[in-house]
Formats: structure tokens, sequence, C-alpha cells
């Protein structure tokens, strides 16, 4: 009976039978709620890395108020310009984001950009702000992810294995139906979990305080690019090609080498100047400073020893006045 059980439950992976949520008079598609909940998470994980880091938190909602909505359209600019192909005869189903169709490159550009407006405006440093928010991203598009599962979109090509996905009405390019039974790769659940492991791994390299600013970020854009790049590479859905190729890999190569040259740029370049009070000594200055501290020492040392003298020979003189003016006996 359990090997029954077991069996019938890890078979597949089934896709829900909706994608939208009533609650009284409002119907919600989750599609979008997912992506509003990941836009969440991100700002407050954003405005506390930052507040831990001495800057303000409610600088974080401010950048977002104006990098969120620039993310947005420029993730449909990016998906329209890409799949347009789609949209010939309805140009006006290209306004329609609820049924997904958001392009993750796009987002990302349209969004840093209006973010670093705002920082300049506001006389922000850019580079920490871009490294601060970077495990905060992959975060959220974990998050955003699940919204292609509740709309049975973005599946890899037909698999046997255990964590197969079901799809309702999967058909190939051509539009041809799948044989009843057949399973398909969850390149959503790869591409989130892919997302969470880059934001763990990133948090984890922050902390060694070894990376100069900027390159926390660069580093999201290599790890997301490489996820990309596989997780691309199993989806069978309708994409527009450049010499037989699917444009969202083009894009992954470029992601991963602009963000490779962004590192190695970074690196051969000096050292930022770091505050004196915040510079790590080095042994020899080490050194000099407890050398300057036993002079500083001996030369108060000798200073007390004379003032101490002076007193003395102050103290005798006044001794021998006040002998010489006392009356006789």
């Amino acid at each position: 009976m359990l090997t029954l059980l077991a069996s019938s439950v890890f078979a597949e992976l089934p896709s829900p039978s909706f994608n939208t949520l009533s609650l009284g008079p409002v119907t919600l598609r989750l599609y979008g709620l997912c992506i509003a909940l990941g836009v969440i998470a991100a700002v407050v994980i954003s405005s506390k890395r930052w507040e831990a880091r001495g800057g303000n938190p409610d600088d974080i909602g401010t950048i977002a108020l104006w990098a969120v909505p620039a993310g947005v359209i420029g993730a449909r600019v990016y998906h329209v310009a890409t799949d347009w192909k789609t949209y010939r005869g309805d140009w006006p189903a290209a306004f329609n984001i609820t049924n997904g169709g958001l392009g993750i490159p796009g987002g990302i550009l349209f969004g840093v950009i209006a973010g670093l407006i705002v920082v300049k405006k506001k006389g922000l440093p850019a580079a920490p702000l871009l490294d601060v928010v970077a495990p905060a991203i992959p975060v959220a598009q974990a998050i955003g992810r699940l919204g292609n599962w509740f709309n049975q979109e973005l599946y890899g090509r037909p698999t046997t294995l255990p964590w197969g996905l079901k799809i309702d009405r999967a058909v190939d390019v051509n539009g041809v139906p799948f044989a009843a039974g057949t399973l398909f790769h969850p390149t959503f659940l790869y591409e989130a979990l892919w997302s969470l492991g880059i934001a763990g791994l990133l948090v984890l390299i922050d902390r060694t305080r070894k990376l100069r600013p900027g390159e926390l970020f660069a580093g999201y854009v290599l790890g997301y690019g490489i996820g990309r790049l596989w997780v691309e590479d199993l989806r069978i859905d309708k994409a527009s090609l450049i010499w037989g190729v699917r444009v969202n890999l083009w894009m992954s190569g470029i992601l991963i080498l602009g963000s490779l040259i962004y590192i190695i740029i970074s690196r051969r370049r000096p050292a930022p100047a770091v505050p004196r009070e915040h510079e790590a000594e080095t042994d020899d200055e080490l050194a000099q400073d407890e050398a300057a501290a036993e002079i500083a020492a001996e030369e108060t040392a000798e200073k007390v020893e004379i003032g101490a003298e002076i007193i003395e020979a102050a103290d005798e003189a006044d001794a021998i006045e006040d002998a010489e003016g006392a009356p006789g006996v």
C-alpha cells in the first residue's frame, strides 16, 4: 500500500487547474500575485541589507518605487521584441501581461537603469547598492516563477523523470498536441531552485568581504546567465531564433561574457581607497605603531620625571626662604 502511494505521489508533478484567486468581488491573477510577492520579498531583503551597512532602509523603497514599474515594462518589451511573431494579427495582446510573458533580461536592464537614475539624484553610492540588491533579485525571480506553474507555461521537453510535470494541453512548437500522459521538464522549477541557490551563494561570498564594489552584482548576472543557458536549452515553447539558436540562449551568452569582462576589469584596477579608520593594518604598520607608542611613553615618562624634579626644587627653595625669614628663638 505504501509503495503504491509513493509511486502515485512521485510519479509526476501536477499542474494547478486554476490560475486565479477570488476574494469576494476581487479576482487575483496568481501570475501577477507571485510577481508582486517576489517584489515585496526583494524590497524587504534589500532594505535589511542596506540598513546593516549603515544606510537608510527607506532608500530601497524609494528606488523600488521607480525601478519596479520600469522593470515590468522592460520585461514586457523584451518579451514582445524577442517573440513578436506570437502577436502578429493580435497586437493588443502584447499589452496583456496577465497571461505571462515577461523577459527577465529586459526587466533587469530597465529596472537597473531606473534605479541608477534615482540613486544619482539622491546622491547615493551606486555600486554598493547594486551589491545590496544582488541576492534579493534572484529570490524575487524564484517566487515569480511560480506564476508560470499556475499558467502551465515555460515547461521543457518530455521526460520520464519522477518529477516530470503534467501539462493539461501541451503542444509542440508546431502546435501538435503531445500524447496523453506525456510529462515534461519543470523548467520553471529548475530556474526557481537555481535562483535560490544563487541568492544563498552570493550571501556567503558577500560575507567574506573580499569583493570590490559592484562585483557581487556582476556575480549575480553571471550566475543567472549560466542557469538560464541550460534551462533555456530544455524549453520547447515557441521562440524567436537567430541562426537557428533561441534568442535567450544568445542573451545568456552575452550576460555571461559581460559579467566576466566586468569582473576582470575590476580586478585589474587599483584597489579602491579605504578610509583609514576602516583599513586593516599590516604587520609593518602595527610594528611602527608599537614603536611610536613606546617612544611616546618614554617621552612622557621623561617629562613627568623632569616635572617632579622642578616641583621638588621649588619646594626646597620655599623651605629655605621660610627658614631664613623665621624669627629667632
